[in-house]
């Protein structure tokens, strides 16, 4: 038994002087100089002394004297370090992880634009719009919808242009009378993120022109008795010339951080169904639409995201104006 607690009692005493040990290497380390080099390192040294070209320094992390040479070491650097100490300046580590850390919330501030007081676009949203509802701020994610081509005959457009039809005309159209999404605002805001696909860079594809970022605008739907939307109309002439033909909105683009477009009407918009669509340059417009309606007596739409808690809540019925991307 006593030779038990003899080996406790020295492990007790082995384990006080390790940490002993520790602390005052700790301490050592903490109140060490820096013998800044001229490589951009440098030594902790408790003291040091200069002889003839050699710089003798006693190191604070190795308990032992040690020589450099002295054209090696940063003097200027080293008497700056030790005034910006003495006056309580941050050491140079933290100040550039202050940088680094302001620079990366500011990369992740560009990703999620700020649109309202405590709301912000989400990096995982491709296309919102952003509507008031009872006062509140609220972003409303859209989704894709494909739009069908109707020949109003017996056919498609592909034999309609193979043997087309003199003044044949085909409408785009959307299955439902009115959107799943329903601005009660009259001035939506439509924030779109819509990168293009990864192919890879093993593709053999010719590389394609770029499309211009303010190539999505606000097209007015047309409601039927069928109990569908048409978006636009395709003519196809005597000749084969097919042309697209859409009910536009006047509207403004901004281009904004972190690859967001914005996208507001001009003017008010009437009560009815609208889409935002791609415009293809020759080629059209693309079938694939977001489409939206403007009601406001229209119930609440599902799935919002709203303002944090602290946020004011109260915004006017006209979205807030966002900085533009800087050229």
């Amino acid at each position: 038994m006593r030779g038990r607690v003899h080996c406790i009692l020295l492990a007790s005493l082995a384990a006080m002087s390790l940490l002993l040990a520790f602390g005052i290497s700790a301490s050592a380390q903490q109140l060490a100089k820096r013998l800044i080099l001229k490589d951009g390192s440098y030594q902790l040294a408790t003291k040091y002394e200069i002889k003839g070209e050699r710089v003798r320094y006693f190191s604070a992390e190795r308990g032992e004297w040690e020589e450099v040479p002295k054209s090696m070491v940063d003097w200027d650097a080293t008497d700056k370090y030790e005034k910006d100490r003495a006056s309580g300046a941050p050491p140079p580590e933290a100040v550039e992880l202050d940088r680094e850390l302001e620079a990366e919330r500011k990369a992740e501030e560009a990703k999620t634009p700020q649109v309202a007081p405590g709301l912000h676009l989400s990096e995982y949203s491709s296309v919102v719009l952003l509507d008031t509802y009872q006062g509140q701020p609220q972003l409303v994610e859209i989704d894709q919808s494909g739009g069908e081509i109707n020949a109003n005959r017996k056919g498609n457009i592909l034999r309609a242009a193979i043997n087309p039809l003199a003044s044949a005309k085909q409408t785009i159209e959307l299955p439902g009378a009115h959107a799943k999404v329903q601005a009660h605002a009259t001035l939506p805001a439509i924030y779109l993120n819509v990168q293009p696909p990864d192919e890879g860079a093993a593709t053999n594809k010719p590389q394609e022109p770029e499309l211009p970022w303010d190539r999505f605008k606000i097209v007015r739907a047309q409601a039927q008795k069928d109990g569908k939307r048409v978006v636009g109309a395709v003519k196809i002439a005597v000749f084969g010339k097919v042309s697209q033909e859409e009910n536009l909105i006047p509207t403004t683009a901004e281009k904004l951080t972190g690859g967001w477009i914005k996208v507001t009407p001009k003017e008010p918009l009437p009560a009815g169904e609208y889409v935002v669509a791609e415009m293809l340059g020759k080629e059209g417009m693309n079938l694939y639409v977001w489409d939206f309606g403007v009601n406001p007596s229209a119930p609440a739409n599902m799935q919002v995201t709203k303002p944090d808690a602290s946020a004011t809540t109260s915004l006017p019925d006209k979205p807030i104006e966002l900085q533009k991307r800087p050229k």
